[in-house]
């Protein structure tokens, strides 16, 4: 496996790889990650929907819900909430400020797009149907429980939900074989799911599912709307996952891995080898 330095390293030059990409790239990649983390949305609700211990059913969603993280990892995509850890590269002075804002907006933007995508096609397909109706219900009472939060607790669950995705991500790289990286993230994703901890981007799915779907169904949402979805919901959560990705676990091992790092001067051969890496990535 590759050392906590090493990982450090690589996420030096990825984060160079990531900034150079177009923004059409962003966004298309974008997309793709957005839908992998809805369809993990939408298979996590419904795998707990019909289960009447609410501890199970949590746990019987937290185990489901990391196949969105799995499928961005390996299939190829680019995660807002991961993407927080391209300060690192910022740090370490490889890119500048707007290179990495631009990168976050765009990728957001991708997201949203492909989260709600799924959404729309999750709710119009009539998915909600299943176990007579139960699903439609879970999926409206997912969303309402998300707007009935204050800022200030979606807002620290949204640091909370984001130390975990950064640490599955850097986890992720530490292996050097697809079953590790499947098993290094799986820990942190099931986590943040089962303590109910805030991700942005499953929250755009699961708050688009939840309106489209009250309005399809006819199910009353108290306090559910386009409002307070992006309002008390999507706005804190994303700030705390910019803190608790960014702030927290970008810096932190950025000051513990690279700042003031003896023998971090890389040669010219371990250069080339970070570049490959970030482009396989």
């Amino acid at each position: 496996m590759h050392s906590p330095l090493e990982i450090a390293r690589n996420f030096v030059e990825i984060g160079i790889h990531k900034v150079r990409l177009s923004a059409f790239k962003m966004v298309i990649l974008g997309v793709f990650a957005g839908m992998f983390i809805g369809f993990a949305g939408i298979a996590s609700t419904t795998a707990s929907a019909t289960v009447e211990n609410p501890s199970v059913a949590k746990l019987l969603g937290a185990c489901v819900f990391p196949a969105g993280m799995a499928m961005v990892l390996v299939a190829g995509s680019e995660l807002f909430t991961g993407n927080n850890l391209v300060i690192i590269s910022l740090l370490e002075r490889k890119i500048r400020l707007f290179e990495m804002l631009k990168n976050w907006f765009m990728v957001f933007a991708g997201n949203f797009i492909g989260a709600a995508f799924v959404a729309a096609l999750v709710v119009y397909g009539h998915t909600p149907d299943l176990f007579g109706g139960a699903l439609a219900e879970k999926v409206v009472s997912a969303a309402v429980s998300r707007v009935t939060q204050t800022f200030p607790e979606a807002f620290i669950r949204g640091i909370l939900c984001n130390i975990l995705v950064c640490i599955a991500v850097w986890a992720a790289f530490a292996a050097k074989k697809v079953s590790g990286k499947l098993l290094m993230s799986f820990w942190p994703v099931m986590l943040f799911v089962l303590c109910g901890f805030e991700h942005s981007i499953a929250d755009i799915y699961f708050g688009v599912a939840g309106i489209l779907t009250a309005a399809e169904y006819g199910i009353a949402a108290e306090g559910l709307s386009w409002g307070s979805f992006l309002f008390r919901n999507l706005l804190p959560v994303t700030l705390g996952n910019i803190v608790g990705g960014a702030g927290i676990v970008g810096c932190g091992y950025w000051l513990m891995y690279l700042r003031h790092t003896p023998g971090y001067a890389m040669s010219i051969q371990d250069e080339q080898e970070e570049l490959d890496i970030a482009e396989e990535y």
